[in-house]
């Protein structure tokens, strides 16, 4: 018999957790004290969404993710709402767009100006109105864009499609009745084919979103579910909730067998609710707790034991909501793997935790980094809505990869390039390539004309990317104008050998495009 060795080995086992310093944090935030069960954040790249504390309907902050420190108490507000704001999610693929749901029954999206806000926002850009209760629960589709899912308390999932033109939908594309109560908690799986819910009939349930028709129930009397969430890939649930004797629980599902749970375990004797979230990328899980500061995380394997503790980062200040940076947010220079941005009520407070690797390198680890989620849909709502399924599109998070939509862009012009012909090299974007090849005669006229404006320059002005025109220039008088003119043409230099490493990285993007476009035809 083969020796097994009692440790296991992991890149993770030392991740530890870190508070942002006190100039980092977000100060006098009136967060609110509902105590509806959700998150009450939602953060992306750009932004950090709260829902707020006010008098006479309901308000959310939205805060540019660079202004920290203490929050002007006449900041501008997104307040349409006429009853109490309880969710808000930002669009997986616009960092400007923004759900929010309330206690009057209905769903909004709202337009974040791309400038600074000045003013109040009172005007959604969208209307969802079918729920005749109050929205408890709203979730975006992880691959087709612009579909949304609204949960209420008359029972009822709704699926939207947001690519309606209309302003006021009055009617979604479907109408979920499979629950007989309350919906506290909604989790797709990684291409969106799959749901799972949990309710507070103490079910869960797997359907497929589009027929509406319950693939899974799980009735399992011990363990009474608040939090449902799907292990990406893994073919895996993970539930938090309490025993029947009112201990915090969490439990983990075979996605095709929920009769009885793979494990289940008690944690503590806390009355707080646990929120799940779970890092595919990584195979890890986070449970934090509500009302208290603590943050336990695990990872997760396919095979037993299946869920293997971590650490627990600990904290005297409870956390009454939190939110989540995506991956493309983060800070890969320090080893974060994971950003939290914990709510801290009873000090008006929104405090950052990073989690991070320990890695003595200053270089990209991409061993803790793979390919990640980008922010280019796979699905349009149409092929989402016919059957179709994809899995996301994956890029790199190493920096200077270029944008995070996976696809490539050319940010710079290329050397001696004039300013119109910029102007159109970017409206034509791909197509110029082509074009190029089947018009040769058009581009050698084109470098004539460059040579010809090469020789008269007081006719056409050439315009570098630094600024610098080596024509207007005259020549050095002096030791220091020489100097100058040195750095100058060192700063070209360094100008010209990024623009080859943005070149490399345009082709690793190229590559990437063609293993993702391959993954989808299922020919890789």
């Amino acid at each position: 018999m083969s020796w097994q060795p009692q440790y296991r080995s992991s890149k993770f086992r030392h991740v530890y957790g870190k508070a942002a310093s006190k100039e980092k944090c977000y100060d006098c935030v009136p967060i609110t004290r509902n105590v509806h069960d959700n998150h009450f954040c939602a953060v992306n790249p750009l932004f950090i969404a709260v829902v707020t504390e006010c008098a006479g309907g309901g308000t959310f902050l939205v805060i540019p993710i660079n202004q920290t420190g203490k929050l002007n108490p006449n900041h501008p507000k997104i307040c349409g709402h006429k009853g109490n704001v309880l969710d808000i999610k930002w669009n997986p693929f616009n960092d400007f767009v923004i759900a929010s749901c309330s206690e009057d029954a209905t769903v909004k999206i709202w337009d974040i100006p791309k400038h600074l806000l000045t003013k109040n926002i009172t005007s959604p850009k969208k209307e969802l109105l079918g729920h005749t209760r109050r929205v408890g629960l709203i979730e975006w589709h992880p691959t087709a864009n612009n579909i949304l899912f609204s949960s209420g308390y008359d029972y009822k999932i709704m699926i939207w499609n947001l690519d309606i033109k209309d302003a006021v939908i009055s009617k979604p594309v479907k109408t979920l009745d499979a629950h007989k109560d309350v919906v506290l908690s909604m989790s797709f799986n990684t291409d969106g084919s799959l749901l799972a819910t949990a309710c507070r009939d103490r079910k869960i349930r797997l359907l497929d979103p589009r027929v509406g028709t319950v693939l899974q129930e799980a009735s399992y009397k011990s363990h009474k579910v608040n939090k449902i969430l799907f292990l990406g890939n893994m073919e895996k649930l993970f539930s938090t909730g309490t025993s029947r004797w009112n201990n915090r629980q969490i439990a983990l599902w075979d996605q095709n067998d929920l009769s009885v749970p793979l494990l289940e375990e008690d944690l503590d004797g806390s009355s707080g609710l646990l929120f799940p979230f779970y890092d595919s990328d990584t195979h890890m899980l986070y449970v934090v707790g509500k009302g208290d500061g603590n943050i336990r995380y695990y990872e997760i394997s396919p095979e037993k034991p299946y869920l293997n503790y971590l650490m627990e980062y600990r904290s005297q200040l409870p956390q009454k909501g939190v939110g989540t940076m995506p991956k493309r947010g983060l800070e890969v220079s320090a080893c974060e793997i994971f950003r939290f941005y914990k709510l801290i009520p009873t000090k008006s407070l929104i405090e950052p935790i990073s989690m991070i690797v320990p890695r003595r390198s200053e270089s990209y680890q991409e061993d803790i980094y793979p390919l990640t989620t980008g922010t280019q849909p796979a699905l349009t709502a149409l092929q989402w809505l016919k059957g179709i399924n994809k899995g996301p599109i994956l890029v790199s998070l190493r920096p200077g990869s270029g944008p995070m939509n996976s696809l490539p862009q050319f940010l710079e012009p290329e050397p001696l390039m004039k300013t119109a012909d910029l102007k159109q090299h970017q409206s034509q974007g791909r197509k110029l390539a082509l074009e190029d090849m089947q018009k040769p005669s058009k581009i050698e006229d084109s470098r004539k004309q460059l040579k010809v404006e090469e020789k008269m320059p007081e006719n056409e002005q050439v315009c570098l990317s630094n600024g610098f025109d080596v024509f207007e220039s005259p020549p050095p008088r002096n030791e220091n104008e020489l100097l100058q003119m040195f750095y100058r043409q060192q700063e070209e230099i360094r100008r010209l050998r990024e623009l080859i490493n943005q070149r490399d990285i345009q082709i690793k993007h190229l590559e990437l495009q063609l293993i993702n476009t391959c993954t989808e035809t299922g020919c890789y």
